[in-house]
């Protein structure tokens, strides 16, 4: 069975979210004779992981209300490699996305065209067409949705309608097409967001044995 894992590693010096120097992680590792022990302090917005609506919403659910169901399950992925700068409704219209559908966006950013500062985003009238079509959850190939918009509104038009989010994955390596994901936050209580592993199985369950 072919995995695709689509994770960036936690590694001291990593990429993060404009290029935020007190999100990078802190690794401390000690040995003695023969045990190693190793102390990690990461902020929960670094490298892939999985927002909550209480990252922009106040009083909003915490991490531990996303069920798993809602996070193993098909996903299809949509290439928007002819992107610049961001993603809007005129490049999400024309794509098969249907009603309860998880998509994943394809951009630059897998193909480390763009940078921390500089990266591609959703755009605040992409994530209201999202909305209008009903879907369940997007994920995108960079450590935030959006940028340089003020209010984070793509942040809130998805919140708001129940829709998952997914930062900081690596989809250089996937091509267009549907998969079944595994996407697998730490099991925090009463937080905004939670570090993830998230891999992709090409197929979907009618086509797998699992």
């Amino acid at each position: 069975m072919k995995i695709i894992d689509i994770s960036v590693p936690i590694y001291e010096g990593m990429p993060t979210y404009m290029d935020n120097q007190a999100n990078q992680p802190k690794v401390n590792t000690q040995t003695k004779g023969y045990i190693t022990d190793t102390t990690l302090q990461v902020n929960i917005h670094t490298g892939t992981h999985v927002d909550a609506p209480l990252h922009m919403m106040q009083n909003g659910e915490t991490i531990e209300t996303i069920g798993l169901e809602q996070l193993v399950r098909t996903c299809k992925v949509m290439d928007l490699t002819n992107v610049h700068d961001c993603i809007t409704a005129a490049d999400l219209e024309k794509l098969p996305i249907e009603k309860n559908d998880f998509i994943l966006l394809k951009t630059k950013n897998s193909l480390g065209e763009t940078s921390a500062v500089d990266f591609v985003f959703l755009a605040e009238d992409g994530a209201q067409l999202l909305v209008e079509k009903g879907i369940n959850g997007v994920g995108i190939d960079t450590l935030g949705i959006e940028r340089s918009q003020s209010g984070h509104p793509t942040h809130k038009l998805l919140f708001a309608n129940d829709i998952i989010i997914v930062e900081g994955l690596q989809l250089n390596d996937v091509e267009e097409g549907e998969y079944m994901m595994v996407c697998a936050p730490i099991k925090l209580l009463n937080t905004e967001a939670a570090p993830a592993r998230v891999f992709l199985v090409p197929g979907t369950p009618r086509s797998l044995s699992i």
